[in-house]
């Protein structure tokens, strides 16, 4: 798998979130790679997925992440299209005081993403 024109370097992403002035008071960032699995979690086979993204509800909920508890830093990246096996369906980065600010943060962000950012329909093979 090759880079994808806008496709984000988790590199580039915390080395700019560690130049900013309030990195000083970043204790820990987390970051996520959210993939297209090989299985669903019911156990069927997955050959592909169609993710589809409401852009506009994913500024939102980065806004929302940004006000939460210690929380400095938030980018996400979401794909979009026909995706297959091992491709990325997400990038996350999330930096803050401490840690039980940062996972609680990360959590949120991810859920809220999966459940009211993208619609993802996976195509299934074999019986």
């Amino acid at each position: 798998m090759g880079e994808k024109v806008g496709h984000p370097s988790l590199d580039a992403w915390l080395a700019e979130a560690k130049a900013l002035p309030e990195a000083g008071g970043v204790g820990m960032y987390l970051c996520h790679n959210g993939v297209v699995r090989a299985h669903s979690r019911d156990g069927r086979v997955v050959s592909g997925m169609d993710l589809a993204v409401d852009r506009r509800r994913l500024e939102q909920v980065l806004e929302t992440a940004r006000t939460m508890e210690g929380i400095s830093v938030v980018r996400a990246w979401v794909n979009e299209g026909s995706l297959s096996v091992g491709d990325d369906i997400m990038y996350v980065l999330v930096g803050g005081d401490v840690r039980e600010h940062v996972f609680e943060a990360l959590q949120s962000l991810v859920r809220a993403i999966k459940t009211e950012v993208v619609t993802e329909v996976e195509a299934h093979s074999g019986a």
